[in-house]
């Protein structure tokens, strides 16, 4: 189990870090947790990136690389996440761990004052961001926005969450919209970026060798130009935990020779302790979460009746979204046979070496966590989204603990919401 402490450095600040030998980099970050909300998610996924534009140290992306590279190639950057209905906005930095810098050169100090001059110490004149970056990442905005449709797994999943939860936080994109980017200023942006610093809760994290105190002083120093003022608590996410009503449809056409399904389910409630959890994970797995799901064994291989098919679990929101590749041709059988598959889940038809399997399965990418910095990070950035404090290894002990029973009870608070598709033009 790796070590990890907390300090709550200002009201709102919280500092976690992982001590640990076993990598060679060391990896810190940022973020602030913002309420997802239609007027404020393109300014807050912009704001990052025109910060990593400059600082008042070093104004442009040549002297920020030489920065970067006096910490033995160190890297930087911006992280735009969607947490249930939370926007998480921040950096990320990777740099030589200091153990492994030839004469033992502190490099920790340095990262964190960078990562500091990052957020409180914008590159502009009289406390207003220079009019060519914004300009400039406004429009990567746009073109980021408008490029999403290419991807058309990810375009009908977004789709889904739209249509099924309209009128949700969670329907909305962590991008925003063409309009709101398009409609931001210099001025406005500004705005919103004081208000984040005022306002917003947000997380430190720390994963390296060093040891705590060293690193609650190298945040602290770093970042003492914060705003102390009184933030807002951790936002939330609004749970719907079952269908308002009959089922909804919802299609798309478009030039494309391979058709999306795409089914979204209320799933009774969020899935917050690591009891809840490890039988939400648990059921997932069973379903449709690995190569050994039923999804794929039985409407993949079995049948033929998707190209793939597979499930994913939003513990925050308590959703349950199944996707899948058709044949248009295909599209009534496809989803009869995984609707019929969640129904054997329900009704207890899960064979001992199934569950075991998918238990195994969970268990691996879970302890596989604690082997890849980048997940650690976001798995304690989910702890703090959710405010809870566990440990991947207890959330695996969790997860072994969990009967064949309550994999059924999880399943047959399932309830199927809404199903979208996206088919050729022709089809």
């Amino acid at each position: 189990m790796l070590p990890m402490q907390e300090t709550v450095l200002a009201p709102g600040v919280l500092l976690r870090a992982v001590q640990t030998k076993k990598f060679k980099n060391a990896l810190l970050s940022v973020t602030f947790l913002e309420p997802l909300t239609a007027e404020t998610a393109s300014p807050n996924a912009l704001l990052p990136k025109v910060l990593r534009r400059g600082t008042q140290h070093c104004p442009d992306m040549t002297a920020l690389s030489a920065a970067l590279d006096d910490l033995y190639g160190g890297s930087m950057e911006p992280i735009l996440r969607k947490k249930g209905e939370v926007q998480c906005v921040g950096f990320w930095g990777s740099f030589l761990d200091d153990a492994f810098v030839p004469g033992g050169t502190p490099l920790l100090e340095q990262a964190t004052r960078l990562l500091g001059q990052l957020v409180l110490e914008p590159a502009g004149e009289g406390g207003a961001f220079l009019p060519a970056y914004v300009d400039s990442e406004r429009e990567n905005l746009i073109r980021k926005i408008r490029s999403q449709v290419n991807d058309k797994l990810q375009y009908s999943l977004s789709r889904l969450r739209e249509e099924m939860c309209r009128g949700e936080a969670y329907g909305l994109d962590k991008l925003g919209s063409e309009e709101s980017a398009r409609a931001i200023t210099g001025q406005s942006l500004q705005a919103r970026y004081q208000e984040l610093l005022q306002t917003a809760p947000l997380c430190f994290y720390y994963c390296g060798s060093a040891e705590f105190a060293r690193v609650e002083e190298a945040f602290r120093q770093a970042f003492a130009g914060l705003p102390q003022t009184s933030r807002r608590p951790l936002p939330q996410t609004q749970v719907v935990a079952r269908p308002a009503g009959p089922l909804r449809r919802f299609a798309d056409q478009m030039d494309v020779t391979q058709g999306k399904l795409i089914l979204g389910f209320r799933t009774g409630g969020r899935f917050r302790s690591k009891e809840e959890i490890a039988q939400g994970l648990l059921l997932n797995a069973v379903y449709g979460g690995t190569t050994n799901s039923k999804l794929f064994l039985n409407v993949r291989e079995k049948r033929s009746l998707c190209y793939f098919a597979s499930s994913s679990l939003a513990q925050n929101k308590g959703l349950l979204q199944v996707y899948s590749g058709v044949e248009f041709a295909h599209f009534g059988q496809a989803e009869e046979e995984i609707l019929a598959q969640l129904t054997a889940c329900q009704q207890g038809q899960i064979t001992p070496e199934e569950l075991e399997t998918a238990r195994r399965s969970v268990i691996s990418s879970l302890r596989t966590t604690l082997d890849a910095q980048g997940r650690l990070e976001e798995y304690w950035l989910n702890r703090f989204v959710s405010d809870t404090c566990f440990q991947p290894e207890e959330l695996a002990q969790a997860v072994e603990q969990v009967t064949l029973d309550q994999v059924v009870q999880t399943a047959c608070r399932v309830e199927l919401d809404s199903i979208y598709t996206l088919r050729g033009k022709e089809g």
